[in-house]
């Protein structure tokens, strides 16, 4: 059987190499032929994630640019020069034929070695605000893929590079969807709750999201709200002691594994606006009050929220406005009001893409010869 070889490229944070991960397996449920190879930096996520995963791979001595630390843009342009060989000899032994690039510093060199060699390189860019990477090589790209249509007003691509706002590739909700009351009974929530509000921060937790939690759960839950509330697993102990309060409508858990049963459960969200999350709970058709990471590189959460916000799928609260009274009024007036929150949860299903990946998997197939 011929092989088609593809180099996904990608990393230094979950948010840029997962929706690789996710391309990868659609091109290859797609057409059995494909045999991705993953590209990242030693010093990434991806470190810790593609060992576990089924997919080949390289590591190399890549690093940012060191913006607020110029003096160490050395070991950038030392790692640069190393990488370029490793790179060269990959190429040669697989020949890809396109590079698939999802965003951080760790994909720039694999792409500009692509683009150099005359491989089609394509671009998947997750947020609303695309990232310098996307927009370093937007103009080169044959397709960009993006994650919001909204990216598209902030790209400069070539003249024959075609964009697509196909969404962001995930896991899709499955084709029955879990019933919602049974989630509820799963979750052993009273029959008194009449909504059900979600709250996570990511596998690690979001400690601002979580002290303005445990605040409004000590102050008082509105009547009829139910909590499933994942603290992140390195922050569970602190709030343990407040699963089952407010008359066992609070559940507290480290992490939410599936998170399919929780998705299900729930009526609105209380989450970081990552775009892979977004993503989810767009598919799902589940609203959000959405508070950004004030930290995030070049503020690209507040842009996510922000668009969401813009198209009624969701509400931005900023973290410097997060508080127990916040979320009191805020969760309150949404439980009051069943047609608002009806109206966002509509408008959040129709910018929910869960077929993305595959759409993003044939599209590269008809590139490469595939089956797409």
């Amino acid at each position: 059987m011929n092989t088609l070889s593809v180099v996904v490229t990608g990393g230094g944070t979950g948010g840029h190499l997962y929706p690789g991960l996710a391309i990868a397996r659609a091109l290859v449920r797609a057409d059995a032929r494909v045999q991705p190879f993953f590209v990242g930096a030693q010093r990434g996520i991806e470190r810790e994630v593609l060992p576990t995963t089924e997919f080949e791979h390289l590591l190399l001595d890549l690093h940012p640019l060191y913006r607020q630390r110029p003096w160490e843009n050395w070991r950038t342009l030392a790692g640069a020069a190393r990488s370029w060989g490793a790179l060269g000899r990959l190429f040669a032994e697989r020949r890809p034929r396109a590079v698939i690039g999802t965003g951080g510093y760790a994909a720039a060199l694999a792409l500009a070695y692509g683009a150099m060699h005359g491989v089609p390189i394509m671009l998947q860019e997750a947020d609303s605000n695309p990232g310098q990477t996307t927009r370093l090589f937007a103009r080169r790209a044959h397709d960009v893929f993006l994650g919001f249509p909204e990216g598209a007003a902030k790209l400069s691509p070539g003249a024959h590079t075609q964009v697509h706002a196909f969404g962001n590739p995930i896991e899709p909700p499955p084709a029955d969807r879990p019933d919602r009351a049974a989630a509820r009974a799963r979750w052993e929530l009273p029959a008194d709750v009449r909504m059900v509000l979600l709250a996570f921060g990511g596998s690690q937790g979001a400690r601002a999201l979580n002290e303005a939690l445990a605040a409004w759960v000590r102050e008082g839950l509105p009547a009829g709200l139910g909590l499933v509330w994942a603290t992140g697993r390195g922050q569970f102990e602190p709030y343990a002691a407040l699963d089952r309060a407010a008359g066992g409508r609070v559940r507290v858990v480290p992490y939410l594994a599936p998170i399919a049963e929780a998705y299900a459960a729930a009526d609105l969200a209380l989450t970081r606006a990552g775009a892979m999350s977004i993503a989810e709970l767009c598919a799902w058709g589940l609203p959000a009050v959405l508070v950004p990471l004030p930290t995030a590189a070049q503020d690209h959460q507040t842009h996510n929220a922000r668009a969401l916000e813009a198209a009624g799928a969701a509400v931005h609260l900023p973290q410097r406005e997060l508080s127990a009274q916040r979320l009191q009024t805020l969760v309150g007036d949404l439980l009051a009001a069943p047609d608002r929150l009806r109206a966002l949860a509509d408008a959040a299903a129709s910018r929910g893409r869960p077929d993305a990946a595959a759409r993003i998997a044939a599209r590269i197939l008809t590139t490469v010869g595939g089956a797409g």
